[in-house]
């Protein structure tokens, strides 16, 4: 009899360790860079409401957050570009624009340039000005830090900003916003671009055209190097992925992309 009761108690655990299991679900984000404050922010209120959700999130850049999404490698993945139709007709997928985001110009705070036109930042970066006194600067070689082709930041800055110039062989290559701002930081020679959202005071960021990079003239358009922010998913979304991009378009969602220095959507 006892021999009975313990299998019964093996089985019922068993059953009882099977359903807790199943319970348990993992929703993956990867994907822009510039996403991921807002992301870590969504994650972790997301998971007061769906306790039994672990979030993962990673950067990668958006080339590689759409290719992951499409292959069903990861949930949502981030995009700071607008899709390509050649991504649209090989994967099922469909873009939530959950922000606006600038791209700014940065310089080492020590840097003496502190405005340029965008005909002189094409030529930077193509590598026809090589040398910071040609714009006024010290007597020393301009350091170009861009981003890899994955990237999202860097195919709007370079449409928008280059007018779809190619950016010198010369220009060292960083994977994130993150990255990015380090280098610039270390680097009194150096420029480069990142999200507006992940400024702070360890760069310098440049007027282009005689507009400032601030909340205001990002609004109303002024400052023209800009971008939305996408949360792409697959079209048979789970209720999981629904509730989060639920979250990053509901009001207290927004409220958290307006204080990361990003426009609301909505």
């Amino acid at each position: 009899m006892n021999r009975f009761f313990n299998i019964i108690t093996i089985l019922l655990g068993t059953i009882l360790l099977s359903s807790c299991a199943k319970k348990q679900q993992e929703l993956k984000i990867s994907g822009g860079t510039a996403h991921l404050k807002i992301m870590q922010v969504m994650a972790k209120k997301f998971q007061e409401t769906h306790p039994n959700v672990k979030v993962s999130i990673a950067g990668g850049g958006s080339g590689v957050g759409i290719k992951q999404v499409g292959e069903g490698i990861v949930d949502i993945g981030n995009s700071g570009r607008n899709l390509k139709e050649s991504e649209l007709l090989k994967y099922p997928i469909l873009p939530h624009r959950i922000a606006i985001d600038a791209i700014a110009v940065i310089v080492n705070p020590n840097c003496k340039v502190k405005s340029l036109t965008t005909k002189q930042l094409t030529d930077i970066f193509s590598g026809k000005i090589t040398n910071w006194k040609e714009l006024g600067g010290n007597d020393a070689k301009i350091n170009i830090y861009s981003r890899d082709k994955n990237s999202g930041t860097r195919a709007t800055f370079q449409k928008v900003a280059l007018n779809s110039q190619n950016i010198s062989d010369a220009a060292n290559i960083v994977k994130s916003n993150g990255d990015m701002k380090v280098n610039i930081a270390r680097d009194k020679n150096s420029i480069g671009y990142m999200s507006f959202g992940n400024l702070d005071n360890t760069v310098t960021p440049l007027i282009i055209d005689q507009v400032e990079i601030n909340i205001e003239n990002i609004t109303s358009h002024k400052y023209k190097i800009q971008r939305s922010l996408f949360s792409v998913t697959q079209k048979e979304e789970s209720e999981i992925v629904k509730d989060f991009i639920a979250l990053l378009l509901s009001d207290w969602g927004q409220n958290v992309v307006k204080e990361h220095k990003f426009i609301p959507v909505k």
